[in-house]
């Protein structure tokens, strides 16, 4: 822990008076843009490991502390609150290692922490079980919280077959509006077949982010061999449909 309250030490310094000018102009909310781009470079990152991980890890950490630190300063709390509250947190929630409590497996860990969660919202006054999903969650993933929300009261499918269904559903109706050229309604369908697929990858328990994540990397990895190999300018689709079927061969080779 030395080097962590080393770099909380710096953080105070930088954020002194005669510390560091833009430093000190930052506020929570100047914070947000890097908060975010951190994640998303850590995210990345997890798929290398490593030196890459090891410093987007520190990034983030960063943040974390330079935005405590700014509490801090305002009187509300420090970085040991922080530590505190998350610590008291994990004791509450592993009742199974900090009391008495006995377990069969990590099955009924998992129902346990929801159950206690539930009652620790409970007294939060909230007037719905969808509450307390943030607003500026990316919307794949908001998708993901609010049916997962839903399906813990029994709005759900059995199986993953209803979800398939409701797929062909949801495509026969952007088919519909297609055809009537009804753009809001295209629209509408399209957002509806969006939020299908994150309840198909959900039933069959897929990370829906990380799935597209991966085809993000598929794509621009076949597509960067496309552009190797050839004048974009000058070649035909079929040339380069051409060379993206051999990017496909050489991945499986």
């Amino acid at each position: 822990m030395k080097e962590f309250y080393k770099l909380v030490e710096i953080m105070k310094k930088l954020r002194a008076p005669n510390g560091c000018p833009w430093d000190r102009e930052q506020t929570i909310e100047s914070l947000k843009p890097y908060l975010l781009e951190e994640t998303y470079e850590t995210l990345e990152a997890m798929d290398i490991g490593g030196e890459e991980l090891k410093g987007e890890l520190g990034d983030l950490l960063l943040n974390i502390i330079f935005q405590a630190q700014i509490k801090e300063e305002e009187g509300e709390f420090t970085i040991d609150d922080v530590a505190k509250k998350v610590s008291e947190k994990l004791i509450r929630r592993h009742p199974h290692i900090f009391s008495n409590v006995t377990v069969s497996g990590s099955e009924e860990v998992k129902k346990n922490w929801d159950e206690i969660k539930k009652q620790e919202k409970e007294h939060k006054n909230r007037s719905s079980v969808l509450d307390g999903i943030p607003k500026v969650y990316p919307p794949l993933a908001k998708a993901y919280k609010l049916q997962n929300k839903a399906a813990k009261v029994g709005f759900d499918w059995e199986d993953e077959s209803g979800a398939f269904e409701k797929l062909e559903e949801e495509l026969q109706e952007l088919q519909e509006a297609y055809e009537k050229n009804d753009r809001e309604n295209i629209k509408e369908e399209l957002g509806d077949i969006v939020f299908t697929l994150v309840n198909i990858a959900r039933k069959l328990d897929i990370d829906i982010v990380d799935a597209v994540m991966q085809t993000n990397n598929k794509f621009e990895k076949r597509f960067r061999y496309v552009e190797k190999n050839c004048n974009l300018k000058e070649s035909t689709l079929e040339e380069m449909e051409n060379l993206w079927d051999e990017a496909k061969i050489k991945e499986k080779n």
